[in-house]
């Protein structure tokens, strides 16, 4: 039997893009699956009595910046501020997700997404834009995000907040192994312990 490891994101988060860089050796590094879960971080805090005290506390923001830039050069991952961030439609590139997970592009997908946000530091809320990004990532840019912004999918990220909400989460990025639930990407260690238990459980699921 093959350990799951499920990643639930919104591109929304930086410290998000640290971790959605590290999971896919992690997981293939322990014959896990990794499973991607997009919800609306917007829409999930006021539902768990959270709030973005990052952005409530200008000294908190500050330090945040810092504290990014240190973990993208402990990780070596490539990492700039993002200054289009306010006007991108951040549930729109969760609906995306949605859609290229259906058609099981969903690793391709949210790699694209997040390199663009937080490496290149590309406009997004620039439709041609993210359409180009789509399209270069070997996507089908246009009929991802015309699909994303039907009503179905509007709804299908509404629920996936909602059943995220209710599985405990608070925010992003929060990994399940199991019923295991870790939060930040300062928790990967711990993701990996639990991971090794899990291989431990079901050894052939290495090969």
């Amino acid at each position: 039997m093959t350990p799951t490891l499920e990643f639930y994101f919104d591109f929304l988060s930086p410290y998000t893009y640290l971790a959605s860089q590290q999971l896919p050796q992690i997981a293939k590094a322990h014959g896990a699956e990794l499973a991607y879960r997009p919800f609306s971080l917007v829409a999930l805090m006021p539902m768990v009595g959270n709030r973005p005290t990052t952005l409530e506390c200008e000294a908190k923001g500050a330090y945040a910046i810092t504290d990014l830039m240190r973990w993208a050069t402990r990780t070596g991952i490539p990492f700039a501020p993002n200054p289009h961030w306010q006007a991108i439609d951040f549930p729109r590139l969760a609906r995306g997700a949605l859609v290229a997970i259906a058609a099981n592009r969903g690793a391709v997908y949210v790699d694209a997404v997040f390199k663009a946000l937080w490496r290149d530091i590309a406009d997004l809320s620039d439709p041609n834009r993210l359409d180009a990004i789509l399209d270069a990532a070997g996507l089908q840019g246009a009929d991802i995000l015309r699909t994303a912004d039907d009503a179905d999918h509007i709804v299908q990220l509404a629920q996936a907040t909602a059943a995220a909400a209710a599985r405990g989460i608070f925010g992003s990025p929060t990994i399940f192994v199991g019923k295991e639930m870790f939060f930040g990407n300062d928790r990967l260690d711990f993701v990996v312990e639990a991971l090794r238990g899990a291989q431990a459980a079901f050894p052939t699921a290495v090969t």
